[in-house]
């Protein structure tokens, strides 16, 4: 058996995954890290305590057989200074486990960790053999990236476009908030968004291949001064939608003919996904599109050249 464990220490949620190679079947537990009532988020000292605490509950809830190698997160992004202290917590643990075990630790970036768990949820593992484009849309980015075969690190990432203000889930927790919710709020947003009745349409503001986002903020507290929560939370989310569309025609003008991907926790919500159904793309299931260490473990396995 070639068995791998995933770690992944993100801003928000503690990640643990075990990715069975030969029957292809991935196992996971995740915990989010506690936002205090009202708030917009963690320092990066509060998430590193949080993690450093839930990272023995969240591994406790896994059957770990023996294992073959770990796959953890350790920066944001494969480019240079990408870093956040949270991923110090999945990292230490991850080298730890590593020496102890005597198993290789394979280190990879959080972006790869939510391609690779996409495209195993879509089942397009395959597409790593070949060119395409994925979106990552999370609270931290807004990003379209072109993925290109790398035998070293799977695949190679070059910036395509994104946000030049906002990311899609700052607005979404922005608006959140802004409807008296409770932070993180992708998921009771699209709850409320779908007791709305209207529709919308909205012209995104795109600067060459780049978004903006953050005049929908303004755009949706003077909404909300004459309309119904709900529609302003359908607003939202039909306003991000429509962005992430413009973004990839924008996109495929660049990179024709090569399939799209989208990735992150902003595309766990389901009805951005029926909007863009249109685009001919692959979508991940919401338990692989939020923050998950699937991507890391099977990373690991990826890596390993004795489970080729």
């Amino acid at each position: 058996m070639c068995v791998f464990l995933g770690l992944d220490t993100s801003n928000y949620t503690t990640s643990a995954a075990v990715y069975d190679s030969v029957s292809g079947q991935v196992i996971q537990a995740k915990k989010l890290l506690p936002v205090k009532a009202g708030e917009k988020g963690l320092r990066q000292s509060d998430a590193v305590f949080h993690h450093t605490v839930q990272l023995r509950e969240v591994l406790a809830e896994l059957e770990i057989p023996e294992l073959s190698g770990i796959g953890v997160s350790v920066r944001p992004r494969n480019v240079e200074k990408s870093y956040m202290p949270c991923f110090l917590c999945g990292a230490n643990t991850a080298h730890i486990a590593g020496q102890l075990l005597h198993i290789p630790v394979y280190e990879t970036s959080h972006q790869t960790g939510h391609i690779l768990a996409a495209l195993y949820s879509a089942k397009k593992l395959e597409w790593r053999k070949q060119n395409f484009l994925a979106f990552h849309v999370s609270g931290g980015t807004t990003d379209c990236v072109f993925c290109q075969p790398e035998p070293e690190q799977i695949f190679h990432i070059t910036p395509v476009s994104g946000s030049l203000d906002l990311k899609a889930g700052q607005l979404i927790d922005r608006v959140g908030l802004m409807l008296g919710l409770q932070f993180p709020c992708g998921a009771p947003l699209e709850t409320l968004a779908m007791q709305s009745t209207q529709k919308f349409k909205y012209k995104p503001v795109i600067k060459g291949l780049d978004c903006c986002l953050s005049g929908l903020e303004n755009q949706c507290r003077n909404m909300l001064k004459t309309s119904p929560a709900c529609d302003v939370a359908l607003f939202c989310l039909t306003a991000i939608a429509q962005v992430l569309s413009a973004m990839t025609e924008k996109a495929r003008e660049v990179y024709p003919a090569v399939p799209v991907l989208y990735a992150g926790g902003v595309m766990s919500d389901i009805y951005i996904q029926n909007c863009l159904k249109n685009n001919s793309a692959a979508f991940a299931e919401p338990a692989f599109s939020c923050d998950n260490a699937a991507g890391t473990a099977i990373y690991a396995a990826l890596c390993h050249a004795d489970c080729d």
